[in-house]
């Protein structure tokens, strides 16, 4: 098989007009009743949710923290779904990671060099060198925090600094100056439909990742006309819990797949293809 560098992996899936990130944010409590005879029964769920979807995905995004709380057994679960993601669909490890020195460089080889994932998210908060050992990383796609879509961003997010500029502004300023290699993208918020086509002409050639949309209230047919209408193709828009919780019940593969398909159709709808 080909191997297909990470960037080109999530280019190639825009091209092919796939734009659904599928969120493997998995939690046991919710997963079907049936999984849980198994050994190991998050990694069988995600098998199903992969199998159902991975002809359409974009991406997978995979949130650490549901894994790591269960320790080891967790992250045996985390690297076991790793392996069965098709190699030509990007993983992104949702780790919101962001620190000095050392330390960021080894989140960095844990994410893209021992765990093998095609992306992260990242906060910009401790500033550029905070992120550099990730961007180092030519052929990796770094999503950093602009905009987040839970109720709170506005605490310090929409903070104004002394020029009347919001910080997240600030963030995206900044991130298109470090996209020398064409590697950067930001987190989004797609809740706020209005905030977003304020500030799309603001995201030039970064890639972006568009959470809140399905559970958290974002409309997917006013997202995707936005970046329609600016003729704007690099994003992908992540759906969790309305995807892999669609359905619960010993053919739950069944619904996901129609799920995903239904939403992929609507894409095509809102964006003319």
């Amino acid at each position: 098989m080909i191997n297909i560098k990470s960037k080109e992996k999530l280019l190639i899936a825009l091209e092919n007009k796939k734009h659904i990130c599928v969120g493997l944010d998995s939690d046991l409590a919710k997963i079907p009743k049936h999984l849980l005879t198994n050994d190991d029964p998050i990694f069988e769920f995600n098998k199903s949710i992969v199998e159902a979807t991975k002809e359409i995905a974009a991406a997978y995004k995979i949130n650490l923290a549901f894994y790591e709380k269960d320790g080891s057994k967790g992250l045996q679960s985390l690297e076991k779904t790793l392996e069965i993601i098709p190699s030509n669909i990007l993983v992104i490890g949702d780790a919101k990671r962001g620190d000095i020195g050392n330390t960021s460089q080894m989140y960095a080889q844990s994410l893209y060099e021992h765990f093998r994932f095609d992306s992260a998210t990242l906060h910009p908060y401790m500033g550029y060198d905070s992120i550099l050992p990730f961007l180092n990383y030519t052929d990796k796609v770094n999503f950093i925090l602009a905009l987040t879509s839970n109720p709170s961003s506005s605490d310090f997010e929409k903070l104004q600094l002394q020029s009347g500029e919001y910080l997240f502004k600030k963030v995206i300023e900044k991130t298109n100056e470090w996209n020398k290699n064409k590697n950067c993208g930001i987190v989004f918020g797609a809740t706020h439909s209005n905030e977003l086509s304020d500030n799309i002409k603001s995201f030039k050639d970064l890639f972006v990742l568009l959470p809140g949309v399905g559970t958290q209230g974002g409309s997917l047919k006013e997202v995707v006309q936005i970046f329609t209408q600016v003729n704007n193709n690099n994003y992908i828009i992540n759906i969790s819990r309305a995807l892999i919780y669609a359905d619960n019940s010993k053919n739950f593969e069944s619904v996901i797949a129609k799920t995903i398909s239904d939403i992929h159709s609507q894409v095509a709808l809102f964006a003319k293809y």
